[in-house]
């Protein structure tokens, strides 16, 4: 029997049933700000600098990519000895981006004496002609470990890892696979360790993927991540949409052919395999309810749709991996499951059905954020612990937007609010908000030593306010039928750029910038870099992404604020490696009274491993004010943070003093500069 392929446009009704009385508040009062004129137009029209087009990506096709690949592979030993690396040290070509001015950022994995370096990773510039241009490190440390003799049995790595995984919640616990040795280079000094991963299923039915590292000399816990990049549950309603299908005989399936082979499945309620791919002989998929299986799979197909062409027609992405090859989607995951996740292992988006199996959690932010969990794994890898994994979390929030923006559906408007429709908490409220992440009673607004020990949904706040103040600024305002009221954390305005440059600034930062361990002082660099070679270091929008940073806590703004009486002292004062403390002086004068409980302290440390140092600012009667703490997962360069202290019980004259200390060998630098800015 022969058989044909087309790809079709087809409708799709979701005319759902509505689950919720409050449900229905929300979705109506939505509808009635858009027709009623209130809202504003979704996209933040910017008349700012034009953007340097020589520096976004080019498209390639998936057969220019891998070529790029194959010549970076082939030339991986000369790049290896070009940068100086050790002898035991090897290349692994793992993903390239070409600029439209012909620059080329490709990203290597490492290996070190034939073993894995797990953050190890690096970027490497050239110019068009060939050259060498600059080098981004995960890590700085020189790779080296004094034996690659275990001194513990696996065993043991294995039976910490289970315990790990139990502790957490896990179900049906058992590790994937024995564990293998590697070189654990991540938080600074590199160790011979053992990575153990954990499958079975996580306490909310979610399947497992922890990935536990053990030193191999002492069996310590060095360090736990999970695999499996969660989201969150969402029943928003599409209305009327268009699908592309292939005809095969007879019937239709659920098979994407313009956009890489993207398939949707019927899991029916399983929890493993791919499920049977939706196929019948009518082109409209679903009536609008769960009564029929193939609604939540035309909801799904449809997203994934939209974020693939939001990629492709944005950034000049072709797919997760930019290779022109589709994921595809598994719907009706297991029993009552409350959430979505993107499992980078079988490179597919997975959705539950919500309590009671009442309303699947196929939406169009849903599919653009956890399709993006895939482009982080595929680019930067940010690690999914720690601060690297709220960067993680919020790149997901912050493109999941995008898509939803980009989608333009009239049911679902865009929004900066994440789960807006899923009334989770039973109140009508969203799951997240990025005009101010802290009023979801968790996520942290702005940045602090201690963000980096919160779950990766409640650290990502620090970046998703970032962006949304980067986009739109803040102060209240209304768009698209909803209200924001963004704050900063230093009281002062911030002036948006517009989300499309927001985006693209992101987008740059995250697939030529960002490693697996970068941390929000990091991010910062990261996205300035990427917005001077977009608009040029002297523009409006560099210095609106270092006012957006300093509103949340990571770095100080241009000049050092826009108000206040400042004190600085700009002598370079050495930090002597693993060695006693030093300080360095400012005599503040011609103050009356206290000193405010909005101190801002600007401090600019120059040093090759910031987890290493311990700052503090001393008051003028001896009183000590934490700044950071030591860290040994804070892997990224300098110390450049503008802190606020209440230091409201403190005389303000008087000689005020920076105590910085080196607690860990290995890494130099020394105070550049400090300030105490007095709003």
């Amino acid at each position: 029997m022969s058989s044909s392929s087309s790809h079709r446009r087809t409708s799709h009704t979701t005319q759902r049933r509505v689950a919720a009385v409050a449900l229905v508040g929300v979705s109506a009062l939505l509808a009635a700000a858009v027709q009623s004129g209130a809202a504003s137009a979704a996209p933040q029209k910017s008349s700012l600098g034009k953007i340097n087009r020589g520096s976004l990506a080019a498209q390639l096709t998936p057969s220019q990519r891998a070529e790029l690949i194959r010549d970076a592979d082939a030339a991986k030993a000369a790049t290896a000895k070009d940068l100086g690396l050790g002898a035991k040290e090897k290349l692994v070509a793992r993903d390239v981006i070409k600029d439209a001015d012909g620059t080329v950022h490709t990203r290597y994995e490492r290996t070190y004496a034939g073993l894995p370096v797990l953050g190890g990773d690096l970027v490497v510039d050239t110019t068009k002609a060939g050259k060498t241009e600059r080098v981004i490190k995960a890590t700085r440390a020189t790779l080296k470990v004094a034996s690659l003799t275990p001194a513990i049995a696996a065993s043991k790595a294995e039976k910490q890892a289970l315990s790990a995984a139990k502790a957490d919640g896990s179900k049906k616990t058992d590790a994937d696979r024995a564990p293998r040795k590697v070189i654990w280079a991540a938080d600074g000094k590199p160790t011979l360790a053992y990575e153990t991963v954990v499958g079975g299923f996580q306490d909310d039915g979610t399947p497992n993927q922890l990935h536990v590292i053990t030193d191999a000399a002492t069996g310590k816990k060095l360090y736990e991540y999970q695999g499996i990049e969660t989201g969150i549950g969402n029943t928003q309603y599409s209305g009327q949409v268009t699908l592309t299908t292939t005809q095969s005989g007879s019937n239709y399936t659920l098979t994407d052919g313009a956009r890489g082979g993207h398939k949707t499945y019927n899991l029916n309620r399983g929890t493993s395999g791919t499920g049977t791919l939706f196929s019948q002989t009518s082109d409209t998929w679903g009536n609008g309810t769960t009564s029929n299986a193939a609604t939540a799979g035309a909801d799904a197909h449809y997203g994934a749709a939209e974020t693939w062409d939001f990629y492709k027609n944005t950034f000049g992405r072709s797919g997760i991996k930019n290779n022109g090859v589709g994921a595809y989607s598994r719907v009706h995951y297991g029993n009552a499951y409350i959430n979505a996740f993107w499992d980078d292992g079988c490179f597919c988006m997975t959705y539950g059905d919500g309590a009671g199996n009442a309303d699947p959690l196929t939406a169009i932010d849903v599919a653009g954020h956890e399709m993006s969990h895939g482009v982080t794994s595929n680019t930067a890898g940010l690690n999914y612990s720690g601060e690297s994994g709220g960067l993680n979390e919020a790149t997901s929030d912050i493109f999941g937007t995008g898509v939803e923006f980009y989608a333009n559906n009239a049911s679902d408007p865009g929004d900066y609010l994440i789960g807006e429709k899923i009334d989770i908490n039973g109140d009508g409220t969203p799951l997240r908000y990025m005009d101010k992440p802290s009023k979801d009673g968790g996520s942290a607004d702005n940045w602090s030593s201690s963000v980096g020990g919160l779950d990766v949904h409640y650290s990502s706040g620090v970046a998703n306010h970032f962006f949304y103040l980067l986009s739109e600024g803040s102060g209240a305002k209304v768009i698209n039928g909803v209200s924001y009221n963004s704050p900063t954390a230093d009281g002062l305005p911030v002036t948006g750029i517009g989300r499309d440059k927001a985006l693209q600034i992101w987008y740059r930062a995250l697939t030529t910038k960002f490693t697996s361990t970068t941390n929000y002082a990091a991010a910062r660099t990261g996205t300035l870099a990427a917005t001077g070679e977009l608009y040029g270091t002297t523009s409006a929008e560099y210095t609106a992404v270092q006012n957006a940073w300093a509103a949340v806590k990571v770095g100080s703004r241009p000049g050092g604020g826009g108000g206040g009486t400042s004190f600085e002292n700009t002598g370079d004062v050495s930090i002597p490696d693993n060695g006693p403390a030093v300080t360095s002086s400012i005599a503040v004068t011609g103050r009356t009274g206290n000193a405010p409980s909005n101190l801002l302290v600007d401090v600019d440390i120059v040093h090759t491993w910031r987890g290493d140092l311990v700052v503090d600012l001393l008051a003028p009667d001896g009183t000590v004010y934490p700044l950071k703490p030591f860290s040994s997962s804070d892997s990224a360069d300098n110390v450049q943070e503008t802190y606020t202290v209440n230091a409201s019980s403190e005389v303000a004259n008087g000689t005020w003093k920076l105590r910085v200390q080196d607690k860990a060998a290995q890494d130099t630098g020394y105070i550049n500069s400090w300030k105490l800015t007095f709003p």
